[in-house]
């Protein structure tokens, strides 16, 4: 909320700064026109020799007249630009005043005083740059920085390129070629089709249908059990099944055959044998995964003669498709390249600037009551800072014994009766030969243990 205010105090300095470009600029384009029209006419007048030379002394005075006004304008206005100069500099005083420029309070100083944590920063920007086509700016990074950037790494990137452009033109035949070429890999790439925060023990409550088989079938912490009665299907089965209820494979060759058919019945009547032989000839193999999209679609060309732009299907013609089918292009081709779908630079900013506001707050209350000493270090937050959801990609396990999270200092540890507890719990527990599991009668050594990941 604070933020938002803000934000909302220096919008409305912008405002007034706008308001008034905006006046002068309407004032003073009505004088100088004008002025101008003024005096091409006498200009005109004297090319083509029509003032009579009675009358040249009274048109020389007309044009100093003009001339001494056009002085008095620039002069104005000059003042009034001055003037001006007051209004813009509120914006940067509101900046000032509503926003903190003094971040030390959160930074780490000696960060980067290890050349490692800097030959890995650079790669991350080059590695951004690369993947948002600015070919040249990441080349001359590696350059400048002396990093080493093996030039395959570059190869597949400058094809991608290409391909985004093209998208950007509304050409889409160079991804199509390049989606069919991939098709294999493609299809095997399991994407969820929203985050999914929730567990799968929660499925009953997610917008997603669940097979008659699934509904037999319990849940615990994500570990599928099944009922006696599910015993004829086998688990690897079930599970597949399952699977391909939350998780969906690349959308992207579908997106870009859909966005072809809708560019052509925007064209007209005419277009419209060719956009049901369009239809025909590639949308066949999507039926199974897209059959609801496809029909929508052959419902659109009952509106053609009419104007799609007029039908109930306008809200589907949007510019952004495009934007979405570019996404969805990159998004696929960094998780062929083995890159996340994110680019790490975007996702290390955003959740920066998501914490700083909290951690600048805590900061100060610290500051109040004299208690700086209690975040000495920077390594270790002094409270809970919460992302969106986009940002959460691995679970956090929370040791039942001593109800504290996991770390990399004190990682979770899987009994071999699949209990799970921290490492710390398992060292108190573990302490003689032999330890009894907390939840169940099954004793095992401590050496017994593995480190689970989650």
């Amino acid at each position: 909320v604070l933020k938002m205010d803000a934000c909302l105090a220096v919008d409305r300095e912008v405002d007034k700064v706008l308001s008034r470009f905006k006046d002068m600029s309407k004032s003073y384009n009505t004088v100088l026109q004008e002025l101008i029209d003024s005096l091409e006419i006498i200009q005109n007048d004297w090319k083509t020799n029509t003032i009579k030379e009675e009358n040249k002394v009274s048109s020389i005075n007309y044009i100093s007249n003009l001339i001494h006004k056009s002085k008095e304008k620039t002069q104005k206005l000059a003042i009034e630009h001055r003037e001006l100069h007051s209004t813009v500099s509120k914006v940067g005083k509101a900046i000032d005043r509503n926003f903190i420029s003094d971040f030390d309070a959160t930074c780490k100083r000696d960060i980067f005083d290890d050349p490692k944590n800097v030959t890995f920063l650079n790669h991350i920007i080059c590695q951004h740059f690369y993947r948002q086509g600015d070919l040249d700016i990441a080349d001359e990074l590696v350059k400048e920085s002396g990093i080493n950037m093996e030039p395959s790494i570059r190869e597949p990137f400058a094809k991608l390129k290409h391909i985004k452009e093209s998208l950007n033109k509304k050409n889409i035949y160079p991804a199509l070629e390049w989606a069919k070429e991939n098709r294999a890999v493609l299809d095997t790439q399991m994407y969820p089709p929203y985050p999914l925060v929730k567990r799968i023990s929660s499925a009953s409550n997610l917008p997603i249908r669940i097979p008659y088989f699934a509904k037999k079938t319990k849940f615990s912490g994500g570990i599928m059990k099944p009922r006696p009665k599910t015993k004829k299907i086998k688990r690897m089965e079930l599970a597949k099944k399952i699977l391909h209820q939350f998780y969906k494979s690349s959308a992207l060759e579908f997106k870009l055959h859909q966005l072809a058919f809708l560019s052509i019945i925007q064209k007209g009547v005419e277009y419209q044998t060719e956009a049901v032989t369009y239809a025909r000839a590639n949308f066949s193999q999507f039926v199974d995964r897209y059959e609801k999209e496809i029909q929508t679609m052959m419902g659109m060309l009952l509106f053609v003669p009419q104007g799609i732009n007029n039908s109930p299907y306008s809200e589907i013609i949007q510019e952004n498709m495009w934007d979405e089918v570019i996404e969805l292009f990159t998004r696929d081709a960094c998780t062929l390249l083995g890159l996340s779908c994110d680019s790490l630079l975007n996702v290390s900013v955003n959740a920066g600037c998501a914490a700083l506001p909290a951690l600048l707050n805590i900061k100060h209350v610290m500051t109040q009551r004299k208690v700086n000493d209690i975040w000495k270090g920077k390594d270790e937050l002094p409270i809970e800072i919460n992302l969106d959801v986009e940002h959460r990609y691995h679970s956090m396990f929370a040791c039942p014994i001593l109800r504290q999270q996991s770390s990399d200092i004190n990682p979770p540890m899987r009994l071999i009766c699949g209990h799970i507890i921290s490492k710390d719990a398992l060292n108190k527990l573990g302490s003689s030969t032999k330890l009894k599991c907390p939840y169940c009668p099954m004793e095992q050594s401590s050496s017994e243990a593995k480190h689970i990941c989650f």
